[in-house]
């Protein structure tokens, strides 16, 4: 039985899952396309024996629900991760960062428009402070990062693309899920195969698929990027499933996007010095969370 805040409450820890992951991710030494690769094919080998453990068969999907969920992972997972580590070359991180604060409104922008998802004006005030927030914390905790990359126009247009690949994977993925009788376990495994799908394509068109490979053969890397893979990739987007599945997509959207909040306590643990004006902000966006999940 799924209770009222079913779809929220996993957003929240997707979140979760996905700040513990990045400072996994951050120490692993391998080039990031290649990290996706390894880190994708892991959580479809996990989610593989999760569904067989279930014993389901997969659904009888209509094949416009099929179409709209490759779709979302293709964009989503596939194209949108790309061009987001293109804009991190490009950008660095804390203006890619802040583009990214875009993706939740404009998640909520095609699900009003597609959807017919109509948000309270407490959800609207609550989707601002939560991306203030998160926005602020990220632009003070990434201000002493060195910025990198030259080409700053097409930075920006790679950092736009990835909020919008977000923002449209997102929505195409509650569209698919929402109607249907489609688990999230499923929904999670077929967005992860059509965006691995899509990365070997684009390794392949690249010439670097191989070389690729040969960067995952590492016994210690593998190690780092199983653990990781587990937690931010396999349970991550599976919560992020349930989440669109049982919640408005621009909701859903906000509240996954509140992974930099969790590194605040993170970095303290790990010995680092967190600013008040991170806590202000910490405090903005949780406010913004209260009023998605309480006021509605």
């Amino acid at each position: 039985m799924q209770t009222h805040l079913t779809g929220e409450l996993a957003a929240l820890s997707a979140a979760f899952l996905w700040a513990l992951a990045s400072v996994v991710y951050a120490r692993i030494q391998a080039s990031p396309l290649a990290i996706n690769l390894g880190k994708g094919i892991v959580a479809i080998a996990l989610l593989t024996l999760t569904l067989i453990f279930q014993g389901g068969l997969a659904p009888d999907l209509p094949s416009h629900s099929l179409l709209l969920l490759l779709l979302s992972g293709a964009i989503g997972i596939g194209f949108g991760d790309s061009v987001y580590l293109a804009a991190l070359r490009a950008l660095g991180a804390r203006r890619t960062l802040l583009f990214e604060a875009l993706a939740p409104p404009l998640a909520a922008v095609l699900a009003l428009l597609f959807l017919n998802e109509e948000l309270s004006s407490w959800a609207w005030l609550g989707m601002s402070l939560t991306i203030a927030g998160v926005t602020w914390v990220i632009s003070e905790r990434s201000s002493q990062l060195q910025e990198q990359g030259r080409d700053r126009r097409w930075g920006i247009v790679y950092a736009l693309l990835a909020s919008m690949a977000q923002a449209s994977g997102a929505v195409l993925s509650r569209a698919a899920l929402v109607d249907t009788p489609l688990s999230p376990t499923w929904g999670a495994f077929l967005r992860l195969c059509s965006g691995v799908f899509v990365l070997v394509l684009w390794g392949l068109g690249q010439g670097k698929l191989r070389s690729w490979v040969l960067e995952l053969r590492s016994q210690h890397l593998l190690r780092q990027l199983c653990l990781a893979a587990f937690g931010g990739t396999y349970l991550g987007i599976w919560l992020q499933q349930i989440s669109l599945k049982y919640a408005e997509a621009g909701i859903a959207q906000t509240l996954t996007a509140t992974s930099p909040l969790f590194v605040l306590p993170i970095a303290i643990w790990l010995g680092e010095r967190v600013s008040i004006r991170a806590w202000l902000g910490a405090a903005t966006a949780v406010t913004g969370v209260a009023l998605l999940l309480w006021l509605q």
